[in-house]
């Protein structure tokens, strides 16, 4: 089963964010394992908020993901730009459709 991960965050420091995470699948590019797709969204409601949905293959991968350091060090940084600390949502992918 497919796995997703929501990362629920609140940062006045977007940009850094959006380049933390472009270098970190740059480092990774050609390994195996790791998130199959993600999506940002900004929250209209609440200046700031933004949430990240990081998909995976299924949970088994998500957990190695975890372990990786590289994944370690990112969450740290992540966490650094963050006005709050990062909310991780886990979450077992039950449909994703294209309308």
């Amino acid at each position: 089963m497919k796995f997703a991960q929501i990362i629920d965050l609140e940062t006045e420091r977007l940009d850094d964010i959006e380049q933390l995470l472009e270098d970190v699948k740059q480092r990774r590019a050609g390994q195996e394992g790791g998130p199959t797709h993600r999506i940002l969204l900004k929250d209209r409601d609440t200046p700031g908020r933004y949430l990240s949905l990081i998909e995976f293959d299924s949970y088994e991968e998500a957990m190695r993901n975890s372990e990786h350091p590289e994944t370690t060090k990112m969450a740290e940084q992540l966490a650094e730009l963050c006005t709050r600390p990062p909310r991780f949502v886990n979450c077992d992918l039950l449909d994703s459709s294209d309308l």
